[in-house]
């Protein structure tokens, strides 16, 4: 195999290709810490995509309890145990990783470690929901963070990473990424079926259909984003976690780029499962209030970091960081550009147009107990 660089291994790794990054790659952060798990942007990718015969099954868009929840079943258990024990090494800046990718820790005659989930495993897409790390007794585990009693929401669509596994993996070269985006897409005129893809992808978002008989994935909307619209799962987040942009490699980072600012300027938003090797472009702001051991085996090494610099902004210390936030799901355009002008983010799209125009603080009205004029109080107070 030839080598690529990963920067968010900080090293070389073995890839089945050589390197060939797109022009530019479409990116979106995932903000942990405010999702609700109300499934509004499952529901809407499986109302616009999956709603076929053989697609039953699907969830291209699902959000997963963690630490107890998984689609399909201990995706992400089994890719861990599949990698073994492995370690961070700090004393380079940032840390490299040490262990085997799952390009490297490949079985004879494979281009990629993994393995094929069973039926069963996407039978419960719903499994552990809402069920804590522990059992919850009389000690009062809210007040401390973070808390030893915890659970969270995970978001999770396809990575569309730069060195996709699923791409490596195909006999067929059925599997391809856009030059002009970085989507990662498949060829169903190529695909035969052979669910190598399915077997190759850690984090299980490629599909098999078993009535067309070839697999199917998410495909970040790509017609709404070629007209510079967000995918359908983003723009309908009620709970307005999510941001839609371009990312760059680090050394070619745009401090005014949202994605950038996040992933490389304050680097608050972090890979899932970066030891796996895939640089995917999907990216998590972590949850404040989990185990950082925790964190750091999901997030990497710098999780720590980023929950530092969360509570930054919950204290007022980073007005810019609010106001990227604060720009999710503010507008469905493609935002290439962001800025701070008083107490207002304004966001651009990817020709420099303004788009949206959002208060960091919304305007409050504070009205009397008593109306004179009506004869009636505006509060209960009995």
């Amino acid at each position: 195999m030839p080598d690529v660089y990963n920067w968010q291994l900080n090293r070389a790794m073995a890839y089945e290709y050589e390197d060939s990054r797109p022009t530019r790659q479409v990116s979106a952060v995932f903000d942990i810490n405010k999702c609700i798990a109300c499934q509004t942007c499952t529901m809407a990718c499986k109302t616009t995509w999956t709603s076929g015969k053989g697609q039953e099954y699907m969830f291209w868009n699902s959000v997963e309890t963690k630490p107890w929840g998984s689609y399909p079943l201990g995706w992400d258990v089994k890719n861990l145990e599949m990698l073994g024990p492995a370690a961070w090494d700090y004393a380079t800046d940032p840390p490299t990783y040490r262990g085997k990718t799952l390009f490297e820790k490949t079985p004879d005659g494979e281009r990629v470690a993994g393995y094929l989930p069973d039926e069963l495993d996407y039978a419960h897409p719903n499994h552990g929901e809402d069920e804590t790390s522990g059992n919850i007794e009389d000690t009062p585990y809210y007040l401390s963070l973070p808390h030893a009693i915890w659970t969270f929401y995970l978001a999770r669509i396809c990575m569309h990473c730069t060195y996709p596994a699923c791409l490596a993996a195909c006999p067929r070269k059925a599997i391809y990424k856009r030059k002009e985006d970085g989507i990662v897409l498949i060829d169903q005129e190529r695909c035969r079926g052979y669910r190598e893809c399915v077997r190759a992808c850690p984090y299980k978002r490629t599909f098999y259909n078993h009535v067309t008989r070839v697999s199917e994935k998410c495909i970040f909307c790509y017609p709404a984003v070629e007209q510079g619209i967000w995918p359908r799962c983003m723009r309908n987040c009620i709970g307005k976690i999510r941001i839609v942009g371009y990312v760059h490699p680090p050394a070619l980072s745009d401090p005014r780029n949202p994605i950038d600012f996040l992933v490389h300027e304050k680097k608050l938003a972090l890979p899932l499962y970066p030891q796996y090797g895939l640089e995917p472009n999907i990216y998590y702001i972590p949850p404040i209030h989990v185990d950082s051991t925790f964190n750091r085996q999901m997030f990497g090494p710098k999780a720590a970091q980023a929950v530092q610099m969360y509570g930054r902004i919950r204290a007022g210390l980073e007005p810019e960081l609010q106001a990227v936030l604060l720009l999710c799901v503010s507008t469905d355009k493609i935002l290439g550009r962001f800025d701070l002008q008083g107490d207002e983010a304004v966001g651009y799209d990817m020709s420099g147009v303004e788009v949206v125009r959002v208060p960091l603080q919304e305007p409050a009205v504070v009205r009397e107990p008593y109306d004179d004029q009506l004869r009636v109080y505006r509060h209960n107070i009995t």
